[in-house]
């Protein structure tokens, strides 16, 4: 097991590494503590700020904590979770290789311990479709499109880019960017997977330690999309009664405000949407979003776990996916991430062309 595989877990040669060593993952998690805690620490710290944490000094605690790691994430098996941890061991990973690219003094004792760009483009089959050019590199187009699909920003849309050829031109800096993509493509494929219960029953301490981050996390930062239709059954319901002016009690009322918060909506939109509710004051509620909001109180409050809202009675209408989240918003991303676009029409959007047309 050498260095290089420990920084990079997820290179063939890592796995292969793992496999002569004959490494039985049921053996490791049962007897070497060491290895199951730095795998929960990847995958928590993933979660909570997007890394994997410090490597451990030990090569092989650091490099079998990344298969328990992907077994941890597929035991807890939620979107988020799995999303998350992919996308910080990639971010880690090109921190990393783009400081030892820039490497430019090599000794041959320590080629072995450094990755290089051509180790990871024939790593990912990518030596075919990039193209060394000066002052950057020339991609072919579908490899392009295929690891810039989830970038953000003009800058990555194909008709901002100079193209010629079936090629386009991206800087250095760019090119790793899409190496990162490559990885976290690898990272994510295949997970979740069925995990033997000899391994998963001595895991469960760890598991619900995940479970508890998440259900305490604030899982809506990047959310602002409104799609009733795609709420979770608990929110739909209070929603429903909210429309139809029943009574809601103090709890439930929080829940809902705390959640259409959450997602993007303003205290107005909110307050507006309200209205048809006879128990919701225009004074009172405005006060109380503004109050989760932080806007009027010390705290900025999140949307209750499920944990809270069967405790309240506010856990209702319970579908499969119910079963495999710890919190409503958990449940709102994974539905908004696996609909099409043109599933996603917001309900503002929806009631801004419906008042404008009349």
């Amino acid at each position: 097991m050498q260095p290089l595989h420990a920084r990079y877990p997820f290179l063939e040669g890592a796995r292969e590494a793992v496999e002569a060593a004959a490494v039985d993952l049921s053996e490791v998690v049962a007897t070497d503590d060491t290895v199951t805690q730095r795998a929960l620490e990847r995958v928590e710290r993933a979660i909570t700020d997007g890394t994997v944490g410090e490597p451990h000094r030990r090569t092989r605690v650091e490099l079998l904590s990344y298969p328990v790691a992907r077994v941890l994430v597929s035991l807890v098996d939620q979107h988020v979770c799995t999303r998350k941890y992919a996308r910080a061991e990639a971010e880690t990973a090109h921190g990393r290789f783009a400081e030892e690219f820039e490497q430019t003094t090599e000794f041959k004792s320590t080629r072995s311990e450094r990755v290089e760009l051509r180790d990871l483009l024939a790593e990912f089959d990518l030596a075919a479709s990039v193209y060394e050019a000066e002052d950057g590199y020339w991609v072919d187009v579908g490899t392009y499109l295929d690891l810039a699909a989830d970038q953000r920003g003009d800058e990555w849309r194909l008709v901002n880019r100079p193209l010629a050829d079936g090629r386009v031109r991206v800087a250095a800096a760019d090119l790793h960017v899409l190496l990162k993509q490559a990885i976290r493509h690898r990272v994510e494929d295949g997970l979740p997977f069925d995990v033997p219960d000899v391994i998963a029953d001595e895991l469960d301490e760890e598991v619900e330690r995940l479970r508890e981050v998440l259900a305490d996390l604030d899982l809506t930062r990047e959310i602002d999309t409104v799609v009733p239709e795609m709420f979770p059954p608990c929110m739909q319901a209070l929603l429903d009664q909210v429309q139809k002016g029943e009574h809601l009690e103090h709890h439930s009322r929080f829940a809902i405000a705390a959640f259409l918060t959450s997602i993007g909506m303003t205290t107005d939109e909110i307050v507006d949407l309200f209205q048809v509710n006879p128990g919701f004051g225009e004074e009172a509620t405005r006060y109380q979003v503004d109050h989760i909001r932080g806007d009027t109180s010390p705290t900025e409050y999140s949307t209750p776990a499920c944990s809270t809202m069967k405790s309240y009675g506010d856990c209702v209408n319970m579908d499969d996916l119910c079963k495999r989240i710890s919190h409503p918003m958990a449940y709102y991303e994974k539905k908004l991430d696996d609909a099409d676009d043109d599933e996603l029409v917001d309900w503002r959007e929806e009631n801004g062309e419906d008042e404008a047309d009349a």
